[in-house]
């Protein structure tokens, strides 16, 4: 049985009920929230419309930098892509922010693209980053200045077969070396049947997000996947949700919202910044699944914490969802089952540092607490030793591999890496694995991720997990408290732990940090038994996060090795600073060094 893609569903919908809502944008002004809907039919004409432009520039096959804020103008762009076989790229619009700049710079380079599409009000930043960056003899064309044309000249979907690209959607690793991976029609249509498989999404449903549209969770899961079923997906943008998060509630109650997906600081922030007030105005009960996924391990007590907060508005805490996403699996792995609590298991730390999950003694004091990333359906998943390919038994910490129809196609123009990683053989001989990098188990079929395995810490033969350091930080000092950091390993005689943490700028005396640092050091070392010798601070939002808010770890370390991250204060050890800091003067306090 051949698959329906997403071309041809709203095709299909638009048919059957083109005055349906398909997206609904809302922003805020000064005083108050303004709306403008796209719906089924309008949006078909749109693709349509633009498809048959693209025609005429493009062949099936070339690829198409995108570059938009949130907005109904992306919706039309990926569609009228999709609709004319160009391969849609999605990239941050490259508006002054420096890490933007640079991984719009980096996929523009490698996708190689035929044209770069964008809307009005960004023209110009766009045309200036293109100019800047020697990308300026790509054709660049704001997609709603364009006149209008005629929706018959697009011939139909002739171009598009299962296996042919949907996507190239690039990973959020490293800015210096970005990968796009290849996701085909096929990929997608697949993924979206196993999402619905957890989430019953019918065309009746309303989804939100506000999270940017080049995210995995904000494109396929927030905004493809509801469009492939027919439902309605409201959006909102990253700042209006930052400028006030209660709007991102508000909008949730006032549009009926069933799904709406958000990293674990959103619950957190919702659960601390809204006031009593605007909770007694707020009914959440209609909110059936408030998801949380990613591939690393997931906090339980932000979302604990939202759930105590807002249970006064009808939110219920089965409501919360976890799963696991990642790229090389068009996105959407697992995730718990509906009505079911939050599972959050305790298990026996120094076990976990042997790879092994065992359960915590009921009376232990020191246990690990892991969320459960829930079921999986519809894939083919092992847990693997990623040194010997054996497939380990239930309880035992190793390598995800998974096999399936949402396995994506492999990485663009990197045939060695595709085949190390795509193509991958069990020691049993079983083939075609995808390896996913991330170090999981499975107990009583439930999944646990406990983040990647190249992050991971060896210290004198234990196995430290950086996710469990950064909560260790977190709680040694007030100063932490809503605020960012990270723990990772630089090549030294000796593998050296290297903390970063953000603080407040009235914080940031010279003697106030060096103390502080030293209580850093000393916690860990209580915690873990192990020498942690080097700490630096940066002034708040420098630890760099995907869109999804999720801790750049690898991206923190080049910074950190390149020294290129502008510290307010390091106390750093002999050796670490010799390799990483030979070049700058520096005012010893004690020490550490501060930079202001």
């Amino acid at each position: 049985m051949g698959i329906v893609g997403l071309v041809e569903r709203v095709i299909r919908h638009a048919g059957h009920d083109p005055d349906r809502e398909a997206v609904v944008l809302l922003r805020w002004g000064e005083r108050e929230e303004r709306s403008e809907s796209l719906r089924y039919g309008e949006l078909d004409r749109a693709a349509r419309e633009l498809a048959g432009r693209l025609r005429d520039r493009c062949r099936p096959g070339d690829r198409a930098l995108l570059l938009y804020p949130t907005g109904l103008e992306f919706v039309k762009s990926i569609l009228g892509c999709m609709y004319a076989g160009i391969v849609p790229v999605p990239a941050p619009l490259p508006d002054g922010d420096k890490h933007h700049l640079m991984r719009a710079t980096g996929i523009a380079l490698d996708s190689d693209p035929r044209i770069v599409l964008t809307d009005s009000a960004s023209l110009v930043t766009v045309s200036d980053w293109m100019s800047q960056d020697g990308l300026d003899r790509l054709l660049c064309t704001a997609t709603d200045l364009a006149g209008p044309a005629d929706p018959g000249g697009w011939d139909g979907p002739r171009h598009i077969s299962p296996a042919g690209l949907a996507l190239l959607r690039y990973t959020t690793g490293s800015t210096s070396d970005p990968k796009g991976v290849m996701i085909s029609n096929e990929n997608l249509a697949h993924n979206f049947e196993i999402f619905r498989d957890t989430f019953s999404l019918t065309p009746a449903d309303r989804c939100l997000s506000w999270l940017p549209l080049h995210d995995g969770t904000g494109l396929i899961e927030m905004l493809l996947e509801p469009l492939y079923r027919g439902a309605t997906t409201v959006l909102m943008s990253a700042d209006d949700f930052f400028t006030d998060p209660c709007r991102w509630l508000k909008a949730v109650d006032k549009y009926d919202v069933r799904i709406s997906s958000a990293p674990g600081f959103a619950y957190r922030l919702c659960a601390r910044e809204v006031t009593d007030e605007q909770v007694r105005g707020m009914d959440l009960t209609r909110w059936e699944h408030a998801f949380v996924g990613g591939a690393d391990p997931i906090e339980p007590e932000p979302l604990i914490e939202f759930a105590e907060r807002f249970g006064p508005a009808g939110f219920c805490p089965e409501a919360v969802r976890v799963g696991y996403h990642i790229t090389e699996s068009t996105l959407f792995v697992s995730g718990t089952r509906p009505g079911r609590p939050l599972a959050v298991e305790r298990f026996d730390p120094s076990r976990l540092e042997q790879n092994i999950l065992l359960p915590a003694a009921a009376d232990a004091a020191a246990a690990r607490s892991l969320v459960s990333s829930g079921t999986v359906n519809g894939l083919d998943i092992r847990i693997v030793d990623p040194e010997s390919a054996s497939v380990l038994p239930d309880g035992r910490l190793g390598e995800i591999w998974i096999r399936g129809r949402s396995v994506a196609r492999g990485y663009w123009r990197r045939e060695v890496e595709t085949d190390r990683v795509f193509g991958a053989a069990t020691g049993d001989g079983e083939g075609g694995y995808l390896r996913t990098g991330d170090l999981g188990v499975i107990a009583d079929t439930e999944l646990y991720v406990l983040g990647r395995m190249r992050e991971m810490l060896v210290v004198g033969g234990r196995s430290l997990y950086p996710h469990d350091m950064e909560k260790a930080v977190r709680t040694s000092d007030t100063r932490f408290a809503d605020l960012t950091g990270t723990v990772f390993a630089v090549p030294s005689p000796r593998q050296e732990i290297v903390v970063l943490h953000e603080v407040q700028a009235e914080t940031a005396d010279p003697a106030s940090l060096s103390t502080l640092a030293r209580t850093v050091k000393d916690w860990l070392s209580r915690c873990f038994g192990v020498r942690v010798a080097n700490v630096a601070f940066l002034h708040p939002g420098k630890v760099r996060k995907s869109p999804g808010g999720k801790v750049q770890r690898a991206l923190m370390r080049e910074l950190f090795m390149a020294d290129a991250l502008d510290p307010v204060y390091e106390d750093l050890d002999i050796e670490t600073r010799r390799r990483y800091r030979a070049v700058r003067p520096v005012l010893a306090v004690g020490h550490g060094k501060d930079f202001r």
